[in-house]
């Protein structure tokens, strides 16, 4: 349970907030393997880097990652 990252402020806060927040329940469907990761929308890339980092850690050979949306900064 973590906080919903539309709420946080800033790049390091969504960073700190998703931090071991996943795991990967069958890892050995993704060791060796090159993996298609899709996220709907990506603010500041924080949960999608989370997600690829937990893939890469328990063995999946590459991650490459998708997403329908990006969100810019309005400054």
């Amino acid at each position: 349970n973590t906080e919903a990252q539309s709420g946080l402020d800033g790049d390091a806060a969504r960073r700190a907030n998703v931090l071991g927040a996943y795991t990967a329940v069958d890892a050995e469907l993704v060791e060796g393997k090159r993996v298609l990761l899709i996220d709907d929308v990506i603010t500041t890339g924080a949960t999608i880097s989370e997600c690829a980092r937990i893939l890469r850690t328990v063995g999946a050979r590459e991650v490459v990652c998708a997403t329908l949306a990006r969100a810019r900064d309005q400054k």
